[in-house]
């Protein structure tokens, strides 16, 4: 797909956005000339780095900023004086502390995460500029939190009191739009002809859930007083996170109930899955309407339920598996739009009892955590700051300083990206861009401009354009670095200096440093979208295998919480290396259903005496080393002693005296044998001894 012109790009928002960055910039600029900050472009270049369209995002970011930069600036004071003359043991304090503050961002993988970035690479753009000077490093590093901090108020009050963007109304329409996306896929789920293009509907629910969990980030810093409470999102994340195992294994149980059938579908289920694709598609306007819509609809299916006897054949099997997970299905379709009404109303009270029950819930969502990626990124930081620092030390070059600062600032600032090079060569092209156009500022423009004024007419027509190209993501990566060259310290100082062999050396310094920042991602993230992939998928697996195994009580929505965010992860890498990403996500959607199917049985497990639970210990056991043995490069089928543990499973517990206990049996024990063994033939019941 070709891009599209940025005249096309930049409409009325961005051109909003842009004019409120400019002033943002300038109300900062102005404030620390008045005061007589020394370095004024710190403030300048801060305003534009928090600047986000939305109020709540502007204001978050600007907190995490805040912090990160006091406890960056912290660090920097608290080291140099101790180790100014071992600029060795400096250099490894200053890698090891960018590494730590690596590793830890890219474990919390929420906007959060900037705060222990922004620390890592504070404490690297205090010391090595002023490392010659370790006297001042206090002054250095107070003036280097107040200069920053004056752009965080100017970009915060700007972005929040003039025009601003609530997230919240942004969150509400996401949500619905999310909610319709939802029940279309699951319309086309359970159709009783298959639907083009379910896999593609599948990657864009997990990445929504993910988005939406990103978004809630913010809530609490949201202008408007209207903001839903986070939990209600969380209860929503929850809820949709449901609908893709469900709608998958409905769409398998109504298959092989058709296959069994003779390619045709038995009238009373055809009538049940339209008149439930029928509710999906008009979703009734009041919860009241719904409530009572949806409970005829669940009523149904649990009428035409069969019952779970000791001679149930495959049939009647698959028969009460369809029924019983579309009942559940239509039940969360219904908690979704119940949860939105909540998100919408102005009241704090549940709107229904259900609504409360939900919110009671979890407040947190769990996320996949990378622990060798995140271990790897952090050493390629800490070797990028080592290796610079020997190079700078050994060339003897005064600015060599800013090169290594800016080489350890794009290793940490890039570093939860799989492909690093494409950022930082984009930040190179703007870097080069910006060096040209500093040049005609410093050196043919700003000689002939006298006060404030004039500075910031001068200085508005390139950044009203490149604040509107910001607000793209297509052209952020080019704007961002140009901005960060027009806020050269040889432009925007505390006083005009005519020095062009310091700006030459200071471009030259900026050039290198990505350059050599290029050259490191290069060597030390070579194939990282592959090695990511594999990663996930195998952390997957594990936690199959480590869950099966377990003894306590099983974790079901955090697990399908875990596994969304992994499918969503593989989405986009799987695109970026060119595989066909059907067939892994495929087996990532399988193996999340075979992790809820596990979780059921745990629980079943744990309602049973231990000698009624051996079958179900001996199937557990046999997943978990199935699991804990694949290979992402070439996994193996399940082995066929697992399939007749399963089997003899269902003819164990299908025949307990307790129904509620042949009945759940029943469901988890097929869920498991069509996720592993999708081909094996029906089952058939022992003959009774």
């Amino acid at each position: 797909m070709s891009r599209r012109p940025l005249g096309e790009a930049i409409g009325l928002p961005a051109a909003l956005f842009s004019v409120k960055c400019l002033a943002a910039a300038m109300l900062a600029l102005f404030l620390a000339y008045s005061i007589g900050l020394e370095r004024p472009y710190w403030a300048f270049l801060t305003s534009y780095i928090v600047a986000q369209p939305l109020a709540g995002a502007v204001i978050s970011k600007a907190l995490f900023r805040v912090v990160g930069t006091l406890v960056g600036a912290t660090f920097a004071v608290a080291i140099v004086p101790p180790l100014v003359n071992a600029p060795e043991l400096l250099s490894l304090a200053m890698a090891s502390w960018l590494a730590l503050c690596v590793f830890v961002s890219l474990l919390d993988r929420t906007p959060r995460s900037y705060m222990f970035v922004l620390a890592g690479y504070t404490a690297c753009l205090i010391v090595f500029p002023d490392v010659d000077s370790p006297q001042t490093i206090f002054t250095v590093a107070a003036l280097r939190v107040q200069e920053i901090t004056l752009g965080i108020l100017s970009g915060a009050l700007i972005h929040g009191v003039v025009l601003p963007g609530s997230i919240t109304g942004v969150l509400l329409g996401r949500v619905e739009t999310i909610l319709r996306d939802a029940e279309r896929w699951s319309r086309d789920a359970i159709a009783t002809e298959p639907v083009a293009g379910l896999d593609a509907e599948r990657r864009r629910l997990a990445q929504d859930v993910t988005e939406l969990h990103q978004m809630s980030v913010h809530l609490p810093f949201d202008i408007s007083r209207l903001a839903p409470r986070v939990r209600t999102v969380r209860a929503l994340q929850d809820q949709l996170s449901l609908l893709l195992p469900l709608g998958a294994a409905v769409e398998d149980r109504l298959a092989q109930l058709k296959a069994a059938n003779g390619g045709v579908v038995p009238a009373p289920v055809e009538a049940l899955i339209a008149d439930i694709r029928n509710w999906l598609e008009t979703p009734a306007p009041d919860n009241a309407t719904r409530a009572r819509l949806t409970q005829a609809l669940i009523d149904r299916c649990h009428a035409m339920e069969p019952e779970a006897r000791a001679d149930m054949g495959w049939a009647d099997m698959m028969r009460l598996s369809l029924y019983a997970r579309l009942a559940t299905l239509v039940a969360v379709h219904r908690d979704c739009r119940d949860l939105l009404d909540q998100m919408a109303t102005h009241r704090r009270s549940a709107v229904t009892p259900r609504v409360a029950e939900l919110l009671e819930g979890r407040r947190n969502r769990e996320l996949h955590r990378d622990y060798a990626g995140a271990l790897r990124a952090a050493l390629g930081a800490f070797l990028t700051v080592v290796i610079g620092c020997a190079l700078w030390i050994g060339s003897g070059w005064n600015d060599g300083g800013t090169a290594v600062m800016l080489a350890g600032v794009f290793l940490a600032l890039f570093s939860a990206q799989d492909n690093m090079l494409a950022p930082l060569k984009g930040f190179m092209i703007g870097t080069i861009i910006a060096s040209g156009l500093g040049a005609v500022y410093g050196y043919v423009i700003m000689p002939r401009l006298d006060g404030f004024v004039m500075l910031a007419l001068a200085y508005a027509p390139p950044l009203l354009i490149l604040g509107a190209m910001m607000a793209s993501p297509r052209w952020m990566g080019i704007a961002l670095p140009t901005l960060l060259g027009l806020g050269s310290p040889v432009l925007l100082s505390d006083r005009y200096v005519n020095a062009f062999s310091s700006y030459v050396n200071g471009a030259v310094a900026q050039i290198v440093g990505i350059w050599f920042a290029i050259i490191m991602a290069g060597l030390i993230h070579s194939a990282g979208v592959e090695r990511a992939t594999r990663r996930t998928i195998r952390a997957g697996w594990i936690d199959i295998a480590n869950r099966a195994n377990a003894m306590s009580a099983p974790d079901v929505r955090g697990w399908i919480n875990r596994m969304l965010d992994r499918i969503a992860l593989l989405a986009p890498r799987l695109a970026a290396t060119r595989r066909d990403s059907g067939a892994p996500l495929y087996d990532a959607l399988r193996d999340l259903r075979t992790g809820v199917a596990i979780g059921e049985l745990r629980q079943l497990r744990l309602d049973l005496p231990r000698a009624e639970a051996a079958p179900l210990t001996q199937v557990l056991g046999g997943v978990g080393d199935h699991y804990r043995a694949m290979d992402p490069d070439a996994p193996a089928p399940a082995d066929p002693a697992l399939l007749s543990a399963i089997d003899a499973a269902i003819d164990d517990l299908g025949a307990h005296t307790r129904p509620a206990v042949r009945r759940e049996s029943v469901l988890a024990l097929v869920s498991l044998r069509r996720n592993l063994f999708p081909d094996a033939p029906s089952h058939h019941r022992r003959a009774a001894a």
